[in-house]
């Protein structure tokens, strides 16, 4: 764990530790005063701290945790006063606020404040998403968003008695698993408390545009719970909500309505602020609060950067995430608008900045669907327009949601769907986010049967190799799965210097592609994968052993040619991104074997929890170029 001795700039010893009883119905003049020094005590932090994620270049949410400050304090308080009427813990769903946790960690005196200072940075065990048994102070792990609240209906089963909270947000209530979390809350009349910060803002836009119609309180109103909704900057009507909400048995929801960001000047209701506020508005905020320890501090702090350089890679990074975008805009453009209008559609899941998608809605709106934070029905919707011959459903989301829509694939298969679908973030390169935000199962998308419906799983290397992919695939019938990293990636050079997927390459589904030949042996390898075992079979060949290279960009297709290649030279190893245990690894052994071939073989891949940070995330899984080196070796004897 990374620490530090030095001081954190802002006085957490200020934080006045005040007790409420729900049975007091209104607060004191002096209550209220504690309370209102507590939330700018706790607003000033959480801009400070976040605001080192985002000069560090780790990102970190400021807006929600910012936001939610004073249901936070007040409910402190309260778990302080009466704590045999509570689950003393802050359950929250919408885990990215996971800079709420690591403050009252903190607070608490289980964290070092200094600590605060290195927030999502590598090996610091403060990652974007809180996890349980890795930072000291946290209750819970909160997984991904709107995962939270049917979880915390369990805990009030076991806990009978106790009132049991759970922060909520507009956007994690728009998840399907929170209206069977409701109808099990209210069937069952748990006492069950939901705090949610009702703000109109997402990543790509505002719930009022995007879902005319939905509304949290009406929703949950239809559902059976009470509903309590105010103002949640109101520090008076917010602390006799939350009271009331106590006091009355069974699930109530308390919805707080205030703009994103509330207070920040340039970021205020806007969809900037549900990220990391940037440095220069940070700085801006604590030099008008006065704070010039802490804007120091920040103008200190230097992003780190990976000082490792890649042999057979190029000097041209990018981000396939976003050029699957202009992939799917050249195949676009060569078609009528009528025949886009009828023939496509391309459904977002609040993602469309992230996944590329924004480039279509940019280019095409006519056959763009901006959508909720509703990755099962807008998955099903797209496979249901590409129910009909001739007919393209494409959707995107990060590929750790993968594992939520493993049914809805299952009913688009059963149907004969044409569905291309775009899982950005696969892998763990750049996750922040860490262990819940990892796309590692994402062979998990391969579920049909030998005789099934077709589907193809895909994974360029680099950012030419996405372009022929999308282009080569796009007309296919069957579920296509095209994966990409949130990370850049170098353009991939052949033995002579040039682009190996550049002028003249076409893109062959179901082909392996040999990179460089061996004798030694061969690495088995794909998307971010690849620059990192082509540079470590250059260092291998620089030591004498002639080591091979094989992409695979299509990853559960059987290449009979490479693989009766690859397995009668003296090893096979495979490394990959995806978990050891359901990735390429560990059905390529099997391949293998079934064809009689039995090369030595081993496979590299994810295998334990995260370490936070950025490229540091590929050392700690042991998939490094060294590791990779290390590991021939071993084959090699």
């Amino acid at each position: 764990m990374t620490t530090t001795t030095t001081r954190f700039p802002i006085d957490l010893g200020a934080y006045k530790r005040l007790t409420l009883d729900p049975a007091n119905k209104t607060l004191t003049a002096e209550q209220r005063a504690d309370l209102k020094a507590n939330i700018q005590l706790c607003r000033d932090a959480i801009i400070f701290f976040t605001a080192t994620g985002a000069a560090r270049g780790v990102g970190g949410h400021t807006g929600g945790p910012y936001d939610t400050v004073p249901e936070v304090v007040i409910l402190d308080a309260l778990f302080r006063g009466t704590p045999d009427q509570f689950v003393p813990i802050f359950f929250d769903e919408a885990g990215h606020r996971v800079a709420t946790q690591y403050l009252l960690a903190t607070l608490n005196g289980d964290l070092p404040a200094e600590q605060l200072t290195h927030y999502r940075e590598a090996n610091s065990h403060l990652p974007g998403h809180p996890e349980l048994g890795l930072t000291p102070g946290v209750k819970f792990s909160s997984g991904r968003l709107g995962h939270m609240w049917p979880y915390v209906n369990g805990v009030a089963m076991a806990n009978p008695g106790k009132a049991v909270f759970c922060l909520g947000s507009d956007g994690s209530q728009q998840e399907g698993n929170d209206a069977e979390a409701a109808r099990l809350a209210v069937a069952q009349h748990l006492n069950v408390k939901l705090i949610i910060d009702d703000n109109d803002v997402t990543i790509a836009g505002h719930p009022s545009k995007y879902l005319p119609g939905f509304t949290v309180a009406k929703t949950l109103a239809g559902h059976g719970l009470k509903v309590l909704e105010g103002n949640g900057e109101d520090l008076d009507d917010l602390y006799a909500r939350i009271v009331e909400a106590i006091t009355t048995p069974g699930p109530i929801a308390v919805v707080n309505k205030r703009p994103m960001s509330v207070g920040i000047e340039g970021l205020e209701g806007s969809t900037h602020g549900h990220d990391v506020i940037s440095v220069k508005l940070a700085l801006a905020y604590l030099e008008k609060r006065g704070l010039t320890a802490a804007v120091d501090f920040l103008k200190a702090i230097e992003a780190p950067k990976n000082p490792y350089k890649f042999i057979g890679a190029g000097d041209k990074w990018d981000s396939n995430r976003n050029v699957f975008g202009d992939a799917v805009n050249a195949v676009l453009d060569g078609m009528s608008e009528a025949d886009r209008k009828a023939k496509v559609i391309v459904i977002d899941s609040d993602l469309e900045g992230s996944c590329g998608l924004k480039k279509i809605h940019d280019a095409h709106p006519e056959v763009f669907i901006p959508s909720g934070i509703m990755e099962r029905g807008n998955i099903s919707a797209a496979a249901g327009f590409g129910m009909e011959k001739g007919k393209q459903g494409i959707f995107a989301t990060f590929a750790a949601f993968l594992e939520m829509c493993i049914s809805e694939i299952t009913m688009a298969r059963l149907n004969y769907s044409n569905l291309l679908c775009h899982f950005s973030h696969s892998g763990i390169d750049d996750m922040a986010d860490n262990t819940c935000h990892f796309g590692i199962n994402n062979f998990f998308a391969d579920n049909g049967l030998d005789d099934g419906y077709e589907t193809r799983l895909y994974f360029p290397a680099d950012a030419s190799q996405m372009k022929a992919v999308v282009s080569g695939v796009f007309n296919d019938p069957g579920l296509r799965f095209i994966f990409s990293t949130r990370s850049k990636t170098p353009n991939i050079l052949d033995a002579s210097g040039n682009d190996l997927y550049g002028a003249g390459y076409t893109f062959v589904s179901g082909k392996d592609e040999v990179v460089r030949e061996g004798t030694a042996g061969y690495i088995v390898s794909f998307g971010d994968g690849l620059y990192r075992a082509l540079d470590a079979v250059y260092r291998l060949k620089q030591e004498g052993i002639d080591v091979g290279l094989i992409n695979k960009p299509t990853l559960n297709v059987v290449d009979e040619a490479t693989i009766a290649k690859i397995g009668a030279s003296p090893f096979v190893l495979v490394v990959e991104a995806f978990n050891r245990k359901t990735g390429l690894g560990s059905r390529y052994g099997t391949w293998l074997l079934e064809r009689g071939l039995t090369p030595k073989y081993a496979h590299l891949g994810t295998h334990k929890e995260g370490s936070g940070g950025l490229w540091e995330q590929y050392p700690h899984q042991g998939l490094d170029p060294d590791s990779i080196i290390a590991k021939v070796k071993t084959l090699v004897g």
